[in-house]
């Protein structure tokens, strides 16, 4: 299987099994609590061998799986696996997503590459 990117996965909807819904803890790290549903695309293989991995960004409920829009994506410059972005159409800056990622994405260097950018 070949690894996914998630230039590939720009625009297209998909869907999205949560493994750490909005409220879990971090399984590794009991200080981190998700504020975002977090989970996976499955029958995909990201750079880290495991399926690419989903912010969605859309509700304040944990869910457990969803149909959403690949609104974008973070690419980590010091690790090798894309995280999507996925809302229920919405679309959010750079910058607010930066907020929104912050509990996590602080810890690595990235970028995020969004295939469209919202108007104020």
């Amino acid at each position: 299987m070949a690894i996914a990117t998630g230039q590939e996965f720009l625009g297209k909807t998909i869907e999205v099994i949560f493994d750490r819904p909005l409220g879990s803890i971090h399984p590794k790290y009991d200080d981190m609590i998700y504020p975002v549903n977090y989970g996976y695309v499955p029958g995909t293989k990201a750079g880290d061998g495991d399926e690419i991995d989903v912010y969605y960004l859309t509700g304040d409920k944990p869910l457990e799986k969803v149909t959403a829009k690949c609104i974008g994506y973070v690419r980590r410059l010091d690790d090798n696996d894309d995280k999507l972005i996925a809302t229920a159409g919405e679309l959010y800056t750079v910058e607010e997503i930066e907020k929104k990622l912050e509990f996590q994405e602080k810890w690595f260097k990235h970028e995020i590459i969004l295939e469209s950018k919202r108007k104020d």
